[in-house]
């Protein structure tokens, strides 16, 4: 679950993003503004009503503990997984304050990485960066807390859900580390030579993925969410071996802002290229 959410903190952001930040939202008259949208999508975000203004991200290096597993038993490891969430927590909250300096309504395009740095076997760098925008109009597009909007929809996907009667709330996350079992000898040898189903595997994963998704969900049940789009399972041993990996679900949760569904006819490209 995300920790709850204080409008105007600060906390863990740098004197010069602050600095930046504030610079780019106090300029008079024509602003400049940074984006990683490409060309298309910038233009459908505008044409959704949206401006863009800046690049926004967090950032966590998380020290990472360690959990020994019961090498022939199926489990998930809490020590690890419990790490890895509240560690993508700093940096999406970290995004969403570089947002609110900027005075933004939401955050598209979301990335998240997680990148191992020489400095340690046990440390990791946890990385939130989007484009920060603002409904030209001044509609309330915010979520119940009070934080900016947060998806990782690419411009053209917010511009058709926008089109469609709906609108992101968070992007929402469930992740789980699991150790997956060793075979016993007896179990290896007589699988040799054979087409088997590897039971203890099958059901490892299974059993991953499955609580994965459900953290996810219960996070848009926590947004009041009536859906999530775009949804992906992502998995990533992070160097832990080939018996230790991380399942990570995301998608963005969704509401709806009309009762008419209707969505935009389909248009017919010919592309010029061979």
């Amino acid at each position: 679950m995300r920790t709850p959410y204080a409008p105007g903190a600060r906390v863990g952001l740098p004197d010069s993003a602050v600095a930046r930040l504030g610079e780019n939202r106090g300029r008079p008259g024509r602003r400049l503004f940074t984006s990683d949208l490409s060309v298309n999508e910038f233009l459908l975000v505008r044409a959704a009503g949206f401006d863009p203004l800046g690049l926004v991200l967090g950032t966590s290096i998380y020290h990472i503990g360690f959990q020994f597993p019961r090498l022939f038993q199926n489990q998930e490891l809490t020590v690890l997984t419990q790490a890895m969430s509240p560690a993508r927590d700093l940096a999406m909250t970290r995004m969403e304050e570089e947002a609110d300096l900027l005075g933004a309504d939401g955050v598209v395009g979301v990335r998240l990485h997680v990148a191992r740095r020489g400095v340690g076997a046990s440390l990791a760098e946890f990385v939130a960066i989007g484009t920060a925008i603002r409904h030209r109009e001044g509609k309330p597009f915010r979520a119940p807390d009070g934080r900016p909007f947060t998806s990782d929809l690419s411009g053209q996907d917010f511009w058709t859900l926008l089109r469609a009667g709906y609108r992101p709330v968070s992007l929402v996350m469930g992740n789980c580390v699991y150790h997956v079992a060793l075979q016993g000898m007896a179990q290896a040898i007589s699988q040799i030579g054979r087409n088997v189903e590897l039971q203890n595997y099958t059901q490892a994963l299974y059993d991953a993925r499955e609580l994965a998704l459900t953290r996810m969900q219960a996070e848009a049940e926590a947004e009041q969410a009536e859906g999530i789009v775009g949804a992906e399972v992502r998995d990533d041993s992070h160097g832990w071996g080939s018996h230790t990996v991380e399942f990570f679900a995301i998608g963005t949760a969704i509401v709806p802002i009309s009762e008419d569904h209707e969505l935009p006819l389909p248009s017919l490209v010919l592309p010029l290229t061979g």
